[in-house]
């Protein structure tokens, strides 16, 4: 097992409230020191001066397309992909064929990982059979195989039985059920969100309502229940109040949003200078909101009423993009852009530092539990895993989507200049991504 040591960087731990310059000693997988100077020889050796060393980066919701849809994204692509953006761990979404809804389907896909991940991977299991929502998937067997937390991703539950039977047994399991909130029969065919902007486009919209009164029925089940109920990526302005207020009750409710919908609004789909009107990678589910609707995804980052920042990101073959947007895939691949659309908002003052860093770290491993699979992840403690993410803060690049090691180059930041660059990841003690500027 190497050791590295990490050099001269500003150490944020939102975890135990460190932020101080110093060193970090990674030593058989797991930190050995960290704060002050500290002496390794033989150590590798990242020179972070200048830089922001936190702990590994946790993204709670994200599509490896593995298995099933390997001409999207594979295991080893769509990793790498997490790897480049400063993502230790990465919780997989079920949308895979076979889904992950028994231990035998579990068991496959960890083994897949087994020989082809560059980061952490934790399964998400099938909420109901198939994804079907017809009827639970056999929840405490997948609670036994690994699985983290409990989703049909893009689905909804569509029974309120059953998804407050979800809740109660998941409960018991002691796992969280990640629910995308929509009511169908109002978002219907919307291929945008339903405002200004899709009127003067002319394509279908979703109403914010379609989410907010999907949020308010779980959250009512989540009070029948006990059960942990997580909201994935919030975009509404009412949405985060619905959290606020259901958090002020003490229920056991949390919600991520993505880095896409605190960074764009619908204009996106309208085009700019750089982008096309009418753009498919800015077509995502659920869609990009109104400014308003951003601003109040700021302030729920910032009040810490939103527990994480999760990419949701989901790489697509370049053909799936390129058809009318009405019959477009969604989604967006923004594993690699993450941080910097992150960081960017803090240097326009509109995120806060320690805020955001807390979303992308502590708070994911708080939400889904993490510690009882991986002892001690997401802070820089001694003893915590050797998962460590170094990046410059200042340095502006422009975004190329042809150099991603993503598969999916449906990304609508193409071409623009962002602030805040990844320079070092180590994950599990070892040294898996270093650029050139850091001296290793």
């Amino acid at each position: 097992m190497s050791v590295v040591l990490i050099r001269g960087g500003r150490l944020i731990d939102p975890a135990t409230g460190r932020d101080e310059q110093g060193d970090v000693l990674i030593e058989n997988g797991h930190i050995r020191a960290a704060g002050g100077s500290i002496a390794a020889d033989g150590a590798e050796v990242v020179d972070a001066a200048g830089c922001i060393v936190t702990p590994g980066f946790i993204d709670l919701h994200a599509h490896l397309r593995e298995p099933g849809f390997e001409q999207k994204g594979t295991l080893a692509t769509e990793t790498e992909a997490a790897l480049r953006g400063g993502f230790t761990t990465v919780c997989a979404m079920p949308n895979t064929n076979p889904a992950p809804d028994s231990a035998p389907a579990v068991d496959g896909f960890l083994k897949l990982v087994a020989q082809k991940a560059r980061v952490r991977v934790l399964p998400v299991g099938s909420t109901t059979v198939g994804r079907k929502g017809e009827r639970l998937a056999a929840l405490s067997e997948l609670a036994e195989a690994g699985c983290v937390a409990l989703s049909d991703d893009g689905s909804p539950v569509p029974g309120g039985n059953l998804m407050r039977n979800a809740l109660t047994l998941a409960g018991a399991l002691g796992l969280a059920v990640a629910e995308h909130c929509d009511e169908p029969s109002l978002s219907g065919n919307g291929s945008m969100h339903e405002g200004a902007v899709s009127e003067r486009l002319g394509l279908p919209g979703q109403p914010a309502a379609a989410e907010t009164v999907a949020i308010a029925r779980n959250i009512e089940l989540c009070e029948l229940t006990g059960g942990r109920f997580h909201i994935m990526h919030v975009t509404t302005a009412r949405g985060v109040e619905q959290v606020a207020q259901a958090k002020e009750r003490g229920l056991p409710v949390t919600c991520e949003v993505t880095p896409s919908h605190l960074f764009l609004t619908d204009e996106a789909v309208a085009g700019s200078d750089l982008t096309p009107a009418y753009d498919t990678s800015a077509k995502v589910n659920p869609p990009l909101r109104t400014e308003t609707d951003r601003l109040a995804l700021l302030a729920g980052v910032n009040s810490g009423v939103i527990d994480a920042i999760a990419t949701d990101h989901a790489p697509h073959a370049p053909e799936e993009k390129l058809r009318e947007f009405d019959h477009a895939p969604f989604g967006i691949s923004c594993a690699e852009t993450a941080l910097a659309t992150v960081t960017t908002l803090v240097s326009r003052g509109e995120l806060e530092l320690g805020a955001a860093l807390r979303a992308l770290t502590q708070g994911p491993a708080e939400t889904f539990a993490l510690d009882g699979h991986i002892p001690g992840i997401g802070t820089l403690a001694v003893g915590a895993p050797g998962d460590v993410t170094v990046f410059d803060p200042e340095e502006r690049w422009t975004v190329d989507p042809a150099a991603f090691a993503s598969k999916g180059k449906n990304t609508p930041l193409g071409g623009l200049e962002l602030q805040g660059r990844v320079r070092a990841v180590v994950v599990g003690g070892e040294l898996r991504h270093a650029v050139e500027a850091v001296h290793v």
